[in-house]
C-alpha cells in the first residue's frame, strides 16, 4: 500500500475500502479526483484500512471510524468532531490542529501520534492508549481518560482538565500543563491542581510541572 503524498497521485493509493457501499463510492470518487478535501461527514468507514492516507483538512464530522486502521494517517486540521473512533488504530498519526471535540476514542490506540494544538473537548478517551504521544499546546477540557495509558507521553502547555482514576497510567509522563484534573475513586471524586497535581502524577512515575494559565496581553 502506498502513501498519499499529494492530491495529484492520490489515485495510486488503493486502500481496502469500507463495507458501506455509499461510503466506498464517496471515497473512490475522492481518490479519482483532484479535489483536496474529503467530505466524509456522517459516513461509515468501518471495514476500511486507511493507514498512510492524507486526510488533511478533511471533514469526518459524525463519521463512524470504529475499529478502522489509520496508522500513520495525516489528519492535519481535519474536523473529526463527534466522530466515533472506538477501538481505531491511530498509531503514529498526525493530528496536528485536528478538531476532535465530542469524539469517542474509547479503547483507541494513539501511540506515538502527533497532536500539537489539537482540540479534545468533551471527549471520551477512556481506556485509550497514548503511549509516547506528543500532546503539545492542545486543549483537553472535560476529557475522560479513566483507564487510559499515558506512558511516556509528552505534554507542553496543555489545558489538561481531564478525568482520571486509579487505572489511568501516567508513568513516564512529562511536560507542562495548566490543569486541574479530576480524580475519580468509586463514587467519589476530587479535583487536583498545582502542587497536588504534580505530586499525584509524581507518585505514579510521571514528572509534570503545573503552570499558571497565560494572561491575555494588555
Amino acid at each position: 500500500m502506498g502513501e498519499i503524498v499529494s492530491s495529484g497521485i492520490r489515485n495510486n493509493w488503493k486502500p481496502p475500502l469500507p463495507a458501506d457501499p455509499e461510503t466506498t463510492g464517496q471515497l473512490q470518487e475522492w481518490l479519482a479526483s483532484e479535489e483536496y478535501n474529503l467530505n466524509g461527514m456522517g459516513r461509515d468507514f468501518r471495514g476500511a484500512d486507511l493507514s498512510g492516507g492524507d486526510f488533511s483538512d478533511a471533514w469526518f464530522t459524525d463519521a463512524v471510524l470504529a475499529g478502522v486502521r489509520l496508522v500513520g494517517a495525516s489528519f492535519y486540521r481535519a474536523d473529526l468532531q463527534s466522530a466515533d473512533l472506538t477501538g481505531a488504530d491511530l498509531t503514529g498519526a498526525d493530528l496536528a490542529r485536528a478538531n476532535l471535540d465530542e469524539a469517542v476514542l474509547r479503547s483507541a490506540r494513539l501511540d506515538g501520534a502527533q497532536m500539537p494544538r489539537a482540540s479534545l473537548c468533551d471527549v471520551d478517551a477512556s481506556g485509550a492508549s497514548f503511549r509516547g504521544t506528543n500532546i503539545l499546546g492542545a486543549s483537553l477540557l472535560d476529557t475522560d481518560m479513566r483507564g487510559a495509558d499515558l506512558t511516556d507521553a509528552v505534554l507542553y502547555e496543555n489545558f489538561f482538565e481531564i478525568k482520571v482514576d486509579d487505572s489511568t497510567v501516567v508513568r513516564g509522563l512529562t511536560g507542562t500543563v495548566f490543569g486541574p484534573i479530576t480524580v475519580f475513586s468509586g463514587e467519589s471524586s476530587r479535583e487536583l491542581a498545582g502542587a497536588e497535581l504534580e505530586s499525584w502524577i509524581g507518585a505514579r512515575g510521571g514528572q509534570v510541572q503545573v503552570i499558571p494559565p497565560r494572561r491575555p496581553p494588555k
